[in-house]
C-alpha cells in the first residue's frame, strides 16, 4: 500500500511529501496462531480470507463476491478484539485466514475490487456468510438478535439445491450429556430422548428439548452444536438445519447445509458464478437492498481512457486534467527509467474527502493510496489548491513503476529512496544513510520516520552520483551489487534522532 500527502497540509503537520508510508491507517492487526499479532494491509487480509474461507470456490465471480463480503465484514467489525490488543483473530470466530495459501489469483481477485464495500443506508452492511445454506438462508435475527437487518432475512436459495448436500450423524446420548456438562450447559443426568421444541423462520432448529430420568431440559440449538463441535469435531453437526430421532440408543441427525446460513451461501454463489452471474448480482441476491460501491452514496463513476491510464471519476469535467497530468508524468518516468509501463493502470479520483476516507481508510491529510496498478486520489481541486497535484500523481506513478520492476528482496530503503529521488531530484539535505524498515514504517514517531525517508533519498542520491543514474535504475531489477550491500551493512546501526 502506498499513500501520498498534500504539500500544503504536510507543512502544517511538519511532514514531507516523502511520507506516503507514515499512515497505513487501514492496516489490520491480526492475532495469528504461532506468530502473535501481525499487521496486514486490508487487501492482503482479504486475499488471506479468500484462501482460508473460499477454498472450494472456483468461479471468479463467487470469489469476488466473497472478497467484497469479507472486506465489508472487516470494516464493519474492525476492533472486535480491541480489548485484547488486535482487530481480529485468524479463526472462524472472526474470519478464517490462511496467509500461506494466498496465490497470485487470489491477490488479483482482492485487488480488482479494492475498497469496494456493501452499503446499507449509508453505512457498511453486516455481511456474514456460510458454506452451504441447505437451500434456504437464515434470518440474522435468529442467530444474532441484535444484528437483525432487512437485507438478512430468510429466503429460498435454489442455487444451493443443485447437487448433494445432505449429511447424517449419530450421537450417543450419554456422551452428549457429558459433553454438554463439560461445556457448562445443563443436561439430564440420563439423557434418553431429544426433540426439536422450536424452529426458526427458515426451518432450522432454534431450541432442543432433552429428556430422560424424569428430567427435561431446553437448550439453544446453537449452543448444543457449538459444544458438540468443540469436543467431537465441527463436522459432527454441520448446522442446525436437521431432523433428529432416537434409534437403538443413538440419536440420529439427518441434516442439510453447513454453517449458520445467514447471508451469502458459498455453494449457491459458486453455482450462480458458474451460471454466468456477476459478483454484483450474487451480492444483490444474498444481501438484497444493499449497494456495492466505494461509498454508500451510490456515485455514478465514469471511465475516461488515456493512452496508458484509465481515469475513473464521478466528475469528468473537473477531473480530466488529472488524466493528462498522469499521462505526461508517466511518459517522462518511462523515458527516464527505460522500464516497460504496466498495463491497466487506473487512476480513481474521489469527489470529496469523506468519500476518499470511506473508501481507503486513510485520514484526510493523506493525498493518495496506491495498491497494485490502481491509484486512489483525493479530489483534484483539493490537491490543486495546495499545489500538490503534479507532485502527488508523480510520486504515486514512481511508486507504481518501481514496485512493478523491483527484484524480490530489494530493500525497502532503496525502493523508497529511489521514489523520492525520481520525484524530487535528490533535493534533500539530510546525510545519506540506509534506514531500517522499522524507521521508515514507524507510525508512533513521525519525526523519526520523516528523517529516515530523507536519509534514504540522500543515500540513493549519493549512489546515483557515484555510479550513475542508469546503473542505479538497473539495480531495481537485478538487486543491489555486493559492494553496495557490503557498504550499507557496515554503516552504523544507530537509529536517526
Amino acid at each position: 500500500m502506498e499513500t501520498s500527502v498534500p504539500a500544503g497540509i504536510l507543512l502544517a503537520v511538519a511532514l514531507l511529501l516523502f511520507a506516503p508510508q507514515l499512515a497505513p491507517a487501514a492496516n489490520l492487526r491480526i492475532s495469528v496462531r504461532g506468530a502473535g499479532v501481525v499487521e496486514m494491509p486490508p487487501e492482503r487480509y482479504v486475499a488471506a480470507v479468500l484462501a482460508g474461507e473460499g477454498g472450494v470456490l472456483q468461479s471468479d465471480a463467487a470469489l469476488q463476491a466473497l472478497a467484497v463480503a469479507a472486506r465489508t465484514y472487516a470494516v464493519r467489525l474492525k476492533g472486535r478484539h480491541a480489548s485484547e490488543g488486535y482487530d481480529f483473530c485468524d479463526t472462524t470466530h472472526c474470519q478464517r485466514i490462511e496467509p500461506k495459501g494466498i496465490t497470485p489469483r487470489l491477490e488479483s481477485i482482492a485487488a480488482e475490487s479494492a475498497g469496494e464495500l456493501l452499503w446499507y443506508q449509508g453505512k457498511p452492511a453486516f455481511t456474514p456468510y456460510s458454506q452451504d445454506c441447505g437451500g434456504r438462508t437464515e434470518d440474522a435475527g435468529a442467530v444474532w438478535p441484535e444484528l437483525a437487518a432487512p437485507y438478512l432475512t430468510s429466503h429460498a436459495d435454489p442455487n444451493c439445491l443443485r447437487g448433494p448436500a445432505a449429511w447424517r450423524s449419530s450421537l450417543d446420548p450419554r456422551k452428549v450429556g457429558q459433553v454438554l456438562r463439560r461445556a457448562g450447559l445443563r443436561a439430564p443426568r440420563q439423557p434418553e430422548r431429544i426433540a426439536i421444541a422450536e424452529r426458526t423462520a427458515s426451518g432450522r432448529a432454534r431450541t432442543l428439548l432433552l429428556s430422560g430420568g424424569g428430567e427435561s431440559v431446553r437448550i439453544a440449538a446453537g449452543s448444543f452444536r457449538l459444544a458438540i463441535g468443540r469436543e467431537l469435531g465441527w463436522n459432527t453437526l454441520r448446522g442446525d438445519f436437521y431432523e433428529v430421532e432416537g434409534n437403538g440408543g443413538q440419536w440420529i441427525f439427518r441434516g442439510k447445509g453447513s454453517g449458520h446460513g445467514v447471508g451469502l451461501c458459498q455453494r449457491g454463489a459458486e453455482q450462480m458464478g458458474l451460471g454466468g452471474s456477476s459478483w454484483r448480482e450474487i451480492l444483490a441476491f444474498y444481501y438484497p437492498g444493499t449497494v456495492a460501491g466505494l461509498t454508500g452514496r451510490g456515485l455514478a463513476w465514469q471511465r475516461l481512457s488515456g493512452d496508458r491510464i484509465t481515469l475513473i471519476t464521478a466528475r469528468p469535467a473537473t477531473d480530466r486534467a488529472a488524466l493528462s497530468t498522469a499521462e505526461r508524468q508517466l511518459r517522462v518516468l518511462a523515458a527516464r527509467t527505460h522500464w516497460p509501463v504496466p498495463d491497466k493502470i487506473e487512476l480513481r479520483v474521489f469527489p470529496d474527502l469523506d468519500t476518499f476516507r470511506d473508501a481507503t481508510g486513510e485520514p484526510g491529510w493523506v493525498a493518495a493510496h496506491t495498491v497494485g496498478r490502481r491509484i486512489d486520489l483525493q479530489p483534484v481541486a483539493t490537491l490543486a489548491r495546495s499545489g500538490a497535484l503534479d507532485s502527488t500523481i508523480g510520486h504515486e506513478l514512481a511508486h507504481l513503476l518501481v514496485e512493478s520492476q523491483a527484484a524480490p528482496g530489494l530493500p525497502l530503503w532503496f525502493r523508497e529512496g529511489l521514489v523520492e529521488y525520481l520525484e524530487r531530484g535528490g533535493e534533500t539535505t539530510a546525510p545519506p544513510r540506509a534506514p531500517a524498515d522499522t524507521e521508515l514504517l514507524d507510525r508512533s514517531n513521525l519525526q523519526t520516520a520523516r528523517r529516515a525517508y530523507a536519509e534514504a533519498e540522500a543515500e540513493v542520491t549519493a549512489l546515483a552520483g557515484r555510479y550513475g543514474e542508469t546503473a542505479v535504475l538497473g539495480w531495481v531489477r537485478r538487486g543491489l551489487p555486493p559492494e553496495v550491500t557490503k557498504a550499507i551493512a557496515s554503516q552504523p546501526a544507530t537509529k536517526s534522532k
